[in-house]
């Protein structure tokens, strides 16, 4: 099969024949919170699902209550003065400082006012907290942050906040105050990492601590305003077995990946924006042995390898003079001088092809600007990459890995491939979301002798196709 056929693959987005229960926790996330239409109510309402997806009850979640107009100019007033008076008083490492401090202006502030003023103390322990985030954290975001059923953050402009939940996209009631409140935070998340953005560099990539991902336009390519996308990074780091039990991929697929990372074959995880490719990648990068040494080449510092022998390369951007930038063609051409036993590179997606031999997209090692006739660029790629993993974010917002295919080598002038493992979607459940299986396709590995060269033995029966499942067993 040509690798230009192999990945244009379609699936049946029809409804079942029978209607598909609700999948078990562990396969499958609870279904997402619609968002609440303006104006907010309080009883649940029907939602219609179409293309012929039945409708399905959906419950409504009751909003935040939005800050009232007279605690939102105190808001102003309190963090104005604050700004004002007591900035050598703000110590970022001293929370609990800023909090009590934050608490003694917002005490004075309504003492002084009319006894008209006067407000609760839980609408004054309210405001105390959203002062907090604005002074040292990230404003409006750090609630979405910290809800861990949230995946992405996505502010569009300072009035419109969207998140996505559960794999569903919904509009929140949160906002800024104003574009300015707006690009302080992003002034704040790109500082810490020694990066920035402004008319000249409207563009920018950064990371928050925990190893969120964060991507900022602002004006003038941004017509509207400053936009901030954050993908979330998960708390924990999966192990092969969690994949497993959550339905991400059969025992069958991890055992074989297992294999071939423990025997050093090169692999690549593609697949689309979203589609679980990091989240794999640190499943891989378990599988290492701890006795290698590991070297990371990123744009953006998201990997997170338990083994203790390994070092971390990340991208820098030009300077304000337009030097100084370090690209991740350049990371990989230092780390070979490093002595590697891995390498493991977090994206490819340019020059860096050609040193890495491990695109699979020709064009990309084209992009290097290197003249090198197609045949040969095809050799290389042939020679250097053994498995590709493909992930796919589906219809409802799982996240499964699509396929798991062997590079044959070339054939007829084209790289040949044979898949050995595939996720057959047979439709889409009641509830909106695609339902399949995973199953072997009944090819045998090309890298047997390899695997069992090295001491890994896999199994015969693992690479036998299994019959589809009944309806409340697929996920």
């Amino acid at each position: 099969m040509k690798l230009s056929e192999r990945f244009d693959r379609r699936y049946q987005q029809s409804p079942l024949t029978g209607t598909v229960p609700p999948l078990p926790a562990a396969a499958t996330p609870a279904p997402a919170v619609a968002p609440p239409p303006p104006p907010p109510v309080a009883t649940p309402k029907p939602v219609v699902v179409t293309e012929e997806v039945p409708t399905i009850p959906v419950e409504i979640a009751e909003p935040a209550t939005p800050l009232s107009p007279a605690l939102a100019a105190a808001k102003a007033e309190i963090h104005a003065q604050l700004l004002s008076h007591h900035t050598a008083q703000i110590d970022i490492n001293n929370r609990a400082g800023i909090r009590r401090l934050l608490l003694q202006l917002t005490e004075e502030h309504f003492r002084s006012k009319p006894p008209a003023a006067i407000v609760t103390g839980a609408d004054r322990e309210r405001l105390v907290e959203i002062l907090f985030d604005e002074v040292i954290g990230l404003g409006p975001l750090e609630a979405l942050l910290r809800d861990p059923d949230i995946s992405e953050v996505m502010v569009n402009r300072p009035e419109q906040i969207f998140v996505e939940r559960r794999g569903k996209i919904e509009l929140t009631n949160l906002s800024f105050e104003d574009e300015r409140s707006l690009r302080r935070v992003i002034d704040r998340i790109v500082s810490t990492i020694g990066r920035r953005v402004d008319e000249s560099e409207p563009m920018c990539d950064a990371r928050l601590k925990d190893g969120s991902r964060v991507n900022v336009v602002i004006p003038p390519v941004a017509i509207y305003g400053p936009c901030l996308t954050i993908r979330k990074f998960g708390r924990e780091v999966l192990s092969p077995e969690q994949i497993v039990s959550t339905g991400g991929a059969t025992a069958a697929i991890m055992g074989y990946l297992d294999a071939a990372v423990r025997t050093r074959l090169n692999i690549i995880v593609s697949g689309g924006t979203g589609s679980g490719k990091t989240t794999l990648l640190n499943v891989l990068s378990g599988l290492i042995p701890a006795n290698e040494r590991i070297v990371t080449c990123e744009d953006a510092a998201e990997l997170r390898l338990r083994q203790v022998h390994v070092i971390s390369l990340e991208s820098k951007p030009q300077n304000v003079e337009g030097r100084g930038a370090i690209s991740i063609r350049d990371l990989v051409r230092n780390c070979l001088r490093m002595r590697p036993d891995r390498i493991v590179v977090g994206e490819c997606r340019g020059p860096e092809a050609l040193d890495m031999l491990q695109a699979s997209l020709e064009t990309l090692v084209l992009l290097a600007g290197t003249e090198l006739p197609s045949r040969a660029i095809r050799t290389q790629i042939a020679s250097a990459v053994n498995v590709i993993v493909q992930t796919e974010r589906l219809r409802g917002g799982a996240r499964k890995v699509v396929s798991v295919a062997e590079v044959l080598g070339l054939k007829d002038g084209e790289i040949a491939l044979q898949e050995l493992f595939a996720f057959r979607q047979v439709g889409v459940s009641a509830d909106g979301r695609a339902a399949g299986y995973h199953t072997a396709t009944g090819a045998r590995s090309a890298f047997m002798q390899h695997f069992r060269s090295d001491g890994v033995e896999l199994a015969e029966e693992m690479f036998v196709p299994v019959a589809q499942p009944s309806d409340d067993q697929l996920y």
